[in-house]
């Protein structure tokens, strides 16, 4: 019987959600994919194989048993299919929106191999949780047994909230310490609505708080609580604190104004998104309302700026690449979005420098091309001498990466050991840190990442923290 509800892929075709058309999405922060009917996801849930081999499942960071759900909601069992869901995944819904399938699950489906097109995992993943969160199946956390043990989390990012939600439920206490007056990290400040919407972000973090996850907010560590009294409130510390530090342009007329960071111009998005007054998107300064925007950089965080300019009313928005197409590192289909909003792609283009003076005016193009591949087998780019020109801009966002901050400076604490790239030095199984009874999870550890890498890193972290709280407590002070 079961059987018989699966491997429809022969003749039932790939379908995602109907897709807002360009023009009408272009012009708020809406999320641009409707929801699956219960019908519609349960014929594409039916198209899974059942393979031997589920390549989804060992592609994904969580190795989520992805078969075994979509079986069950093919066969209309979605309280099921969502506890079988979240039993693996802390954030599911966010999973099913911002994940690049397209590289991790769907990208390496056997169905897809073979031509029939891929099973749509992560518009199955988001309607289970959706569908889970309507029907009141989501519930606060409830341990069997409070435990004595403290924990303290610093970044209520997503490796810090899936850390702190796995301790809840062990019946540890949490606190989770953030910089920032909302949990989320760049799932409430970094990405934008029309990708994550801000509820959905906010009903989770409500979820933990009313299952006793206590959260300090607006609290700057090493400038309003220092690291040491942090170590000192509890048993042991998890930093979660992603990498915050953009990639800054060193160029002649690089700090001109109208050249402005892509975190703060996100961040003004978001908060905007939230009824806040941010006086330097108020005054024109982060509002791409009515100017020629350019945008440097190729990867996710990129996407998101050029699509949010699109939405600000911007008079023109391009995107300047130092590779071509096929070597873009963001998600292919963010760049398919973009292209259909209006987005120009300026392929093969590096900054030489800004024109302007104190304001920019314009930026001055390399045109590229690629040549020998480098040690990591990516063609390098070349300069093609005498092809420079200038771009005409009013606003410039620069979204070349992150780095990490230098916390052992900034917390003083010169004992924190770090890699050669700043990035935390920890035990890849433990995620434990030089520091005893300190670990760290996320970006900081490994470096500008995904969502869904960190949400496995801070899971792992607190299975290890767990496995040091239980130790006697002679040798867990050690």
């Amino acid at each position: 019987m079961a059987t018989q509800k699966m491997l429809k892929f022969v003749n039932v075709g790939r379908e995602m959600p109907a897709k807002r058309d360009a023009a009408s999405r272009a012009r708020d922060f809406s999320e641009i994919y409707a929801e699956f009917a219960a019908e519609k996801a349960a014929e594409q849930a039916s198209r899974c194989s059942q393979c031997g081999v589920p390549y989804c499942q060992s592609h994904c960071p969580l190795h989520n048993n992805i078969p075994d759900w979509l079986r069950l909601t093919a066969e209309g069992r979605l309280q099921e299919a969502y506890e079988l869901s979240q039993a693996t995944n802390t954030f599911p819904e966010i999973c099913g929106r911002i994940c690049p399938q397209d590289r991790l699950c769907e990208g390496n489906c056997v169905i897809e191999q073979s031509g029939h097109g891929t099973v749509t995992i992560g518009s199955v993943e988001k309607y289970i949780t959706d569908t889970a969160w309507e029907e009141g199946w989501v519930k606060p956390i409830k341990p069997h047994v409070e435990r004595p043990e403290s924990v303290g989390i610093i970044g209520a990012g997503p490796g810090g909230l899936a850390a702190a939600d796995v301790l809840r439920r062990a019946g540890v206490q949490v606190t989770v310490y953030d910089r920032y007056d909302r949990a989320g990290g760049l799932l409430t400040y970094g990405i934008p609505g029309f990708k994550l919407e801000k509820d959905v972000v906010m009903r989770r973090n409500e979820q933990l708080r009313l299952g006793g996850v206590n959260f300090v907010l607006n609290c700057d560590v090493g400038v309003d609580l220092s690291f040491d009294a942090i170590r000192g409130q509890h048993d042991a510390v998890l930093i979660a604190t992603g990498v915050y530090k953009i990639r800054e342009i060193e160029a002649p007329g690089v700090g001109a104004k109208g050249i402005v960071k892509a975190l703060d111009y996100l961040t003004a998005s978001n908060r905007k998104s939230f009824g806040d007054e941010v006086a330097e998107f108020d005054s024109g300064m982060l509002d791409a309302k009515g100017k020629r925007v350019v945008v440097i950089g190729g990867g996710d965080t990129a996407m998101d700026c050029v699509r949010t300019a699109i939405r600000q009313g911007a008079q023109s928005v391009k995107c300047l690449y130092r590779r071509d197409k096929a070597n873009m590192p963001g998600s292919q289909r963010e760049v398919q979005n973009a292209e259909e909003e209006g987005v120009e792609f300026v392929w093969l283009s590096a900054p030489k420098g800004f024109t302007g003076g104190t304001e920019v005016e314009g930026v001055m193009v390399q045109k590229m091309r690629l040549g020998e591949p480098d040690a990591t087998g990516r063609q390098s780019p070349e300069i093609i001498e005498g092809a420079d020109y200038v771009e005409e801009a009013d606003l410039v966002v620069q979204a070349l990466g992150f780095e990490p901050e230098d916390l052992p400076g900034l917390w003083g604490v010169k004992e924190l050991a770090v890699t050669r790239w700043g990035t935390i030095k920890a035990d890849f199984r433990t995620h434990a840190t030089s520091l005893p009874g300190v670990y760290a999870a996320g970006d900081i550890v490994r470096g500008a990442s995904l969502v869904v890498w960190a949400i496995r890193d801070g899971r792992e972290a607190a299975d290890a923290m767990l496995a040091y709280l239980a130790q006697p407590a002679t040798v867990a002070a050690e």
